[in-house]
């Protein structure tokens, strides 16, 4: 079990270091409103590298690995947890509306664990976007002081509901056609 925690750990944060760059200008490209500053995404690439460095298209890298490891952890831990426990309340319930539950409370528990992170990094993705002014200069706990000094702590929730209408269905469709899979994958298996 370790192996296979570790291995995919390791599997997202090699992922998300390799695609964080296409993130940060899909980000950028989605931020824009009326005047576009941005004419697509090869220019939005350059623009980031000739303004800001090549760096720049790494802004908030640190806090989405910080995310995706806990992220992933809470998620499968908590899942596990409220399946265990309700199938033990109740043997007889449908798996799949059970892993559709499940997965969507571990959904709610890891995004409200983690939005901070996600937050930061968003925050800082944008940080400079379109000519913008600099304000988060200090890196990933600099950012985290700046918005708790000018925002409180509701701050580092800002958008949350948004995720959460996102995260619950998308979380427990996830799980439910893991069980799902699982449980065709392995009839197929005994049969033959």
């Amino acid at each position: 079990m370790c192996v296979h925690f570790l291995g995919g750990g390791m599997a997202g944060l090699t992922a998300a270091s390799a695609t964080y760059p296409l993130d940060l200008v899909r980000t950028r490209l989605a931020a824009q409103r009326n005047a576009l500053y941005y004419r697509g995404i090869g220019h939005a690439f350059h623009t980031i590298c000739r303004e800001e460095g090549f760096l720049g298209l790494y802004k908030g890298l640190g806090a989405t690995l910080l995310g995706v490891g806990p992220s992933i952890a809470i998620s499968f831990s908590v899942y596990e947890a409220l399946r265990s426990f309700w199938q033990s309340e109740r043997p007889n319930d449908s798996t799949v509306m059970v892993s559709l539950a499940c997965g969507s409370l571990s959904g709610i528990a890891s995004s409200t664990a983690t939005f901070p992170l996600d937050l930061v990094r968003r925050r800082m993705q944008l940080e400079g976007a379109g000519g913008r002014a600099r304000i988060y200069n200090t890196g990933l706990v600099g950012t985290f002081k700046h918005i708790i000094r000018t925002e409180g702590l509701r701050g580092l929730y800002r958008g949350i509901l948004p995720e959460y209408y996102k995260v619950v269905p998308s979380v427990g469709i996830v799980f439910m056609t893991y069980e799902t899979l699982k449980m065709l994958l392995s009839r197929i298996q005994t049969s033959d």
